[in-house]
């Protein structure tokens, strides 16, 4: 194990050395979160807690649940909700997002975000360590996750997903029979290479034009470490604003 600690130290982050470990798109992912007071989120798939807590500390206050099917990473993130003192606004659910969302049964949200695995054919990848296959590796496809989130929120609630860049078309086919008003935002390693990531904001029901925001460019050329903005952004001093 390994204790980390994300935005800028105001949240603790206990994980295992061997498995899936939250990073960058879990940062960036919290950072998209922009619950209001009283907002009831759900994160499809939350791992160890990494977007959850992070996203549940920028949104003070707004009630968080966490939804997980790996049993060994639900008991790291209920433990990393008593480390952060945050129980009395984060949940930890044991379940499946395959097994759909009413399987939970539970009154639908106001939100929800999620990072789903970015793989659904074992063909197209060299197999990952075992304990990070569900992490990397959607059973039941993207699919799955996108009928999950639809139904996990009210009408006019919002869907938050990060994925890879090359499946925001997939994406966009699968949210929009359900959702509408898409903001989407590029995540650039650098502001001259293309986008690897995609955070996608669909509102369910929603009708306006599809918007295509400024990209979020991590990295500048000429020195290291990350760009001032994306900085800003992982130390919590500022959002990623939709």
């Amino acid at each position: 194990m390994t204790e980390d600690a994300v935005l800028n130290g105001r949240v603790k982050l206990r994980q295992a050395v061997a498995g899936y470990r939250a990073g960058m798109d879990a940062a960036l992912l919290a950072a998209a979160c922009d619950a209001a007071p009283g907002d009831r989120v759900i994160e499809a798939g939350c791992g160890v807690g990494g977007a959850l807590l992070a996203a549940a500390t920028r949104r003070q206050g707004a009630r968080f649940v966490g939804l997980e099917r790996d049993s060994a990473a639900v008991e790291l993130a209920r433990g990393n909700v008593a480390l952060n003192a945050l129980a009395d606004r984060v949940e930890i659910v044991a379940g499946d997002v395959e097994a759909g969302f009413r399987a939970l049964d539970r009154p639908v949200f106001d939100a929800v975000i999620s990072n789903p695995p970015f793989f659904d054919d074992p063909a197209a990848l060299r197999a990952p360590a075992p304990e990070k296959s569900g992490a990397w590796m959607a059973d039941g496809g993207l699919k799955a996750w996108t009928g999950f989130c639809l139904k996990a929120v009210r009408e006019g609630g919002t869907i938050t997903l990060i994925h890879r860049a090359d499946r925001l078309a997939d994406l966009l086919a699968l949210l929009a029979p359900k959702a509408g008003s898409f903001r989407i935002r590029p995540v650039a390693p650098f502001a001259d290479a293309p986008a690897k990531r995609v955070i996608v904001r669909a509102t369910k029901t929603g009708k306006a034009p599809l918007v295509l925001l400024p990209p979020l460019v991590l990295h500048e050329r000429e020195e290291s470490g990350h760009s001032p903005q994306a900085e800003s952004i992982l130390r919590g001093d500022a959002a990623l604003g939709w």
